[in-house]
């Protein structure tokens, strides 16, 4: 590459910014395509040099090659899909939607080289003779399923149609992710005066204020489909007409006529996907997508979800009752429905009537910049690590916040970056990723580090006003952190091993494992302090949140498991075609289950990004009910040894949890951790669907 070239486009020279981070503030859209073409290029030449080697194939020249292979692509996507996520604009969306095709065609390419293939090949047929250490042998057959589940052994004439099915797939889940953000950027529900804003306590107030501003209204209100600001307008709105308002632009989502409606583009993917399917020899995808994963099969999914469904409808009935004794006690007349945007506003009620717990009550000991020290406290104790916070580093917004993060001994770890507001040129949710994945298999040798980073939705204060959250909002930051540190304490030879790159239903235990130092006593009274007084939060609160957690349990499982039955039974049709109208079918499937009226569930199908904008959760949204299973049971171990941070537990859990990646399988690593399989019954007591002490 000539000097000249590579200076003329940030994304193709060398960065001499510190820890190699991204020059953002040198990077336009503009460079994306160009750099795309040539680290494209780079990387073909480099898998033909290993495909056209006349000797013999070894690990190294052909499986720690290929592994190695591809930084530079690898550099400008991470970037590219950081800023699409994180930081978009109309002009990188539309680079989006160009590239997702030739992109797809390149995976393709690889994947079904027949010479590149065949030393693979050779390579896993031999690997039993072959002296192999335990993370070299797990490389190999992971790469090696990597190629067969991509078409590998497929027919010339299948692997044209497959190469076509999956770019086809690549711009319709693109498609699908910007209509969701077109209409969650785009509503707003414009507060006027106090009669509209009756009953919103004065964070929410703030929240509303500062969305407004940032939408042009400095003197108004408004209500986002931020999770972190439609939620609460839920739970505290009196306006039970302006609650159905939001309720019903929150999950209409992807469900208008015109430009961005994604019932077609949802269609779609689901008959390509089992087109997909069908060309492995699978009768539908969800066959397809479990066989790799550690639940390897549709029928154990379904055992483990059938354990649920039921407790969840039971609880959900339960609660049901209190919440109609709350509203006869308010004055709502006995034949008063509870509708979806009914539930929170009653079920706020129960929670301040029956455990003295109020979320207005809690969300001033819950300031942001407090609840992030208490996550970085709580790795410095598990594991020895440090953050310290670089204003200097390059980022690609303002809010971002950079910190370096070392091991006790002073060592080195790696980059964390922590982007936590909702802005409209984010997408919804909340998501861990990586500009560079821990490695010791640098093309030129050497260690890479992890550069990560945690991506959240919170609404932002107003200015001068402090980022407060609610319980929620602090799980899925300790949710995020969690998977934030899967990916900085990795410690794995090869790239495709490391961090998060493991089964999908492993991949949330890091996740949701640390969720549960959030609610530990000594974490909340160092953390959790009052934001005008500084006072910790006292005992008797303490008390009353662990007495109401298990509360509304009922309705949390019942609509997560019901949006995990809809995405099983969807892809489990064995048609070609899907069926014409995909939310009446979401409707029958959710009827037949016996879905309770007014509960709603987690996502509709229209919006349901884990399934459209990608394919790592399709037939697979199960896989948070089966990492609890582990979670729960695994932090039982810290429970049994009466202590939350007990050193043993913890170095356990560090060792073959969080730093081993995918170089050990996944039932291996939590069994060498617990000293056993996982048993489901902590899980369910955890949600309170069996009672203490049963077995």
């Amino acid at each position: 590459m000539d000097k000249r070239r590579a200076s003329d486009n940030p994304l193709l020279d060398h960065w001499d910014t510190p820890h190699g981070l991204p020059p953002f503030g040198e990077i336009r859209s503009e460079h994306f395509e160009p750099a795309f073409v040539a680290a494209m290029r780079a990387h073909r030449n480099e898998l033909d040099a290993i495909a056209r080697r006349a000797d013999a194939p070894t690990f190294d020249n052909t499986l720690a090659a290929f592994d190695s292979g591809g930084r530079l692509l690898s550099r400008v996507e991470q970037v590219f899909y950081n800023l699409t996520a994180s930081e978009t604009s109309t002009e990188l969306q539309a680079v989006q939607r160009r590239m997702a095709a030739p992109l797809a065609a390149h995976t393709n390419a690889i994947y079904m080289s027949a010479p590149l293939f065949a030393r693979i090949d050779a390579l896993h047929r031999g690997r039993d003779a072959a002296s192999l250490s335990p993370e070299q042998r797990r490389l190999l057959e992971r790469v090696h399923l990597d190629f067969v589940r991509a078409g590998a052994r497929m027919e010339r004439e299948a692997q044209a149609r497959y190469g076509q099915v999956m770019e086809e797939l690549a711009a319709l889940t693109t498609t699908f992710a910007q209509n969701v953000l077109h209409d969650e950027a785009s509503y707003m529900l414009v507060l006027h005066g106090e009669a509209e804003m009756a009953g919103l306590p004065d964070f929410v107030r703030a929240a509303a204020r500062q969305a407004a501003s940032e939408r042009g209204l400095p003197d108004g209100q408004v209500i986002t489909l931020s999770r972190s600001l439609v939620v609460p307008f839920l739970t505290f709105s009196e306006r039970r007409d302006l609650r159905e308002q939001a309720w019903r632009a929150w999950v209409g989502r992807g469900e208008h006529p015109g430009e961005h409606d994604n019932r077609s583009v949802a269609r779609r993917i689901l008959a390509l996907r089992n087109e997909q399917a069908r060309l492995h020899g699978y009768t539908n995808y969800a066959d397809y997508a479990l066989a790799d994963t550690m639940a390897g099969t549709h029928e154990a999914v379904t055992r483990l979800l059938d354990q649920v469904w039921p407790r969840a409808l039971d609880a959900v009935e339960r609660e049901r009752r209190m919440l109609r004794e709350v509203m006869v006690d308010a004055g709502a007349g006995a034949d008063t429905s509870i509708e979806p945007w009914d539930w929170r506003f009653w079920a706020e009620k129960v929670r301040v009537s029956r455990y003295a717990l109020d979320d207005a009550e809690l969300k001033p000991y819950f300031r942001l910049e407090h609840m992030v020290q208490a996550a970085f406290d709580c790795a410095q104790r598990l594991f020895g690590l440090r953050f310290e916070a670089r204003a200097d580093l390059p980022v690609y917004h303002p809010d971002v916040k950079a910190y370096e993060v070392y091991r006790a001994d002073g060592e080195p770890v790696g980059i964390f970056l922590q982007d936590n507001f909702a802005r409209p040129t984010k997408r919804s949710g909340a998501w861990m990723s990586s500009l560079q994945w821990q490695n010791r298999n640098a093309p030129r040798g050497g260690v890479e580090r992890p550069v990560i980073l945690n991506n959240n939705n919170f609404a932002k204060g107003a200015p001068g006003e402090p980022t407060l959250l609610s319980m929620d909002d602090v799980r899925t930051l300790f949710h995020e952190f969690g998977h934030g540190l899967h990916g900085l304490l990795s410690n794995v030879t090869y790239e495709r091993l490391s961090g998060t790159q493991v089964l999908r239903d492993f991949v949330e235990l890091p996740s949701q494992i640390f969720e549960h130092w959030l609610s530990e006593p000594a974490v909340l009274k160092r953390h959790a302090r009052h934001w005008r007084t500084g006072e910790p939060m006292s005992d008797d609160l303490i008390a009353r949140l662990h007495r109401a957690r298990r509360f509304n349990q009922g309705y949390e499982t019942v609509r997560y498991t019901a949006s995990a039955l809809v995405d099983l039974a969807v892809h489990a049709l064995p048609d070609a075609e899907p069926p014409a109208d995909l939310c009446a079918f979401e409707a029958h499937t959710l009827q037949k289950l016996g879905l309770p009226p007014g509960v709603g569930l987690n996502h509709r199908l229209v919006h349901f990004q884990h399934l459209f904008s990608g394919s790592s959760y399709a037939a697979g949204y199960y896989v948070y009910l089966w990492a609890e299973v582990l979670d729960a049971d695994g932090f039982d171990a810290f429970v049994e040894a009466g202590d939350p941070f007990d050193a043993q537990v913890a170095q356990a859990l560090h060792r073959f949890i969080y730093s081993s990646g995918n170089s050990l399988p996944p039932a291996q690593a939590f069994e060498s951790f617990r000293g056993r399989p996982p048993q489901v019954e902590p899980m369910l007591r955890k949600r309170g669907l069996i009672e203490e002490g049963a077995g």
